[in-house]
């Protein structure tokens, strides 16, 4: 037993109709399907109806938390020789609905609550519904991204809307009523379903859409700093955090965060663990044998200089939540469209935007992670887990930020297990990120003039011991482009502390004493 449970996630309101669900006796799987139906709505530019969904479930007594990924796979029609033939060397961003792949997040709504679920489904996504057709004050970060799809086909429900003015989304809350009254199949074979094959024209069938795309599988795990780090698998980037804390935990990385080799030790783990993700990462990788390299890949780390490592030269719209029940369950959350509102296209019969996950696969012939029917794209989300030796819950931990989530999470977890910072310090101290190209995508697809860079605020020897090194640094704007991560803290009596992240502006941890 905890003291408490609590729920953080990038909105109030969501948070307490998560927290509202726990206080009702709800779990925490019931808070994390419930808040997270009413983030697909509240914040469209970052996650809804047409994302995917990744969980980790911690369920105190069990030894290995459970994964889920539902994540979605492209449709039969995918064709990357037609791409190639159009002049294509890499996947579409925006504006072509082959980079949509069919969305998991509804199917693993269902899947979590098959397994896990003790309130009925229609009252877990009634809050979601009445805010869609009833309204709810836009936020000033949603009225920022709306800016951006302005005359976008589809998209009139959120264009051009103010900060403050109510937002109504009555198609949108019809597609969920579908899925409350009709389980998966009265979304995927309902409205939504029938305008995404339309809209697709040949490039999704019935069958694909009738198909579940969530599925349960063997999450990762390294031992770092005293704890059981866990994290999600392939077709997941969630190894590249893994072997990166295992790397650092055989540096001798300083206590202090304000040192700046503790920012170099972390960089350059980050940069030995994904140098050759290109390659490494697709739907099914067997990464074992690089999470076992971790001490050779450590060897190759200089504390006084930048090493050299391979270089795969190529031609955010995310949220994290954290959710804990008062019997400790723990829930680590994360669901998302790619980049902001994805694609740029919405599904013209229920107004609901296509994610662009699609831009994940590659166009190289015989690759892997080649775009092709029914795969899975290599996947940025990464949803966390530690626990302790006894298998007891220590930390939830997750953020949105594509490429460096991985980046943004370590840290984090070094500020917290080895460095002793509270969960609240962890989260609002600035961060650095490998340089992650123009989408947000790319840190691992080219060589940039700069290496590394530093979030305003951050200490002022980073930049300095970083440049020492051999590292190109620059520093960034404060804000979302380093994450908006929550954390949730379980202490060996049982107390909880949540933490939410400033960056996301309207970040909310809200608690359900027992």
């Amino acid at each position: 037993m905890v003291d408490q449970g609590v729920v953080c996630s990038v909105d109030p309101i969501v948070s307490r109709i998560g927290s509202d669900v726990l206080a009702g006796g709800g779990n925490a799987v019931d808070a994390a399907i419930a808040a997270g139906a009413a983030l697909t709505i509240v914040a469209p530019h970052l996650c809804g109806l047409g994302g995917d969904l990744f969980a980790l479930v911690h369920v105190p007594g069990e030894d290995v938390p459970a994964y889920l990924n539902a994540s979605g796979r492209a449709g039969s029609g995918a064709d990357p020789e037609a791409l190639r033939a159009e002049g294509h060397r890499a996947m579409p961003f925006r504006g072509d609905v082959r980079t949509a792949t069919v969305p998991g997040c509804v199917d693993g709504w269902f899947a979590l609550h098959e397994k896990y679920g003790t309130k009925p489904m229609a009252e877990l996504l009634a809050p979601a519904i009445a805010l869609a057709a009833e309204g709810w004050p836009a936020t000033a970060m949603l009225a920022k991204a709306a800016k951006t799809i302005a005359g976008v086909a589809g998209a009139e429900d959120l264009a051009g809307i103010e900060a403050g003015a109510t937002v109504t989304r009555a198609r949108t809350a019809a597609a969920l009523r579908a899925a409350a009254e009709g389980g998966r199949d009265g979304f995927y074979l309902g409205e939504f379903g029938k305008g995404l094959v339309e809209l697709g024209d040949g490039l999704f069938t019935e069958a694909d859409l009738a198909a579940s795309q969530a599925n349960w599988e063997e999450p990762l795990s390294v031992e770092a700093f005293g704890h059981r780090i866990w994290a999600a698998a392939p077709n997941s980037q969630g190894y590249l955090l893994l072997l990166a804390l295992a790397i650092a935990e055989r540096l001798e990385l300083p206590v202090d965060a304000g040192d700046p080799l503790w920012a170099h030790y972390l960089v350059e783990a980050a940069r030995q663990a994904g140098y050759d993700r290109p390659e490494r990462l697709f739907e099914g990788a067997d990464v074992s044998d690089l999470l076992a390299a971790a001490a050779e890949r450590a060897a190759e780390i200089s504390p006084e200089r930048r090493a050299e490592v391979p270089v795969h030269q190529a031609a955010g719209g995310t949220t994290y939540m954290a959710v804990l029940d008062g019997n400790g369950m723990g829930v680590s959350y994360i669901q998302s469209n790619a980049a902001g509102f994805g694609t740029w296209l919405f599904e013209p019969r229920t107004g609901i935007g296509l994610q662009n996950r699609g831009t994940g696969f590659n166009l190289v012939p015989g690759h892997a992670a080649e775009y092709g029917p029914g795969r899975r794209p290599p996947h940025t989300l990464v949803p966390a887990l530690v626990t302790r030796a006894d298998g007891s819950l220590r930390l939830v931990a997750g953020s949105m930020g594509g490429d460096s989530q991985p980046q943004i999470v370590s840290q984090l977890i070094a500020r917290v297990l080895h460095g002793g910072e509270s969960v609240e310090a962890a989260v609002a101290a600035p961060r650095w990120r490998l340089h992650p190209g123009e989408t947000g995508f790319g840190t691992w697809d080219g060589v940039y003039e700069i290496d590394v860079e530093l979030e305003a605020g951050a200490p002022e020897a980073w930049d300095a011991g970083l440049a020492e090194r051999g590292h190109a640094t620059e520093w960034a704007e404060a804000g979302g482009g380093f994450g908006h991560a929550h954390l949730i803290e379980v202490d060996e009596a049982g107390h909880v502390e949540g933490a939410a992240d400033p960056r996301a502006e309207t970040g909310t941890a809200s608690y359900a004493p027992n």
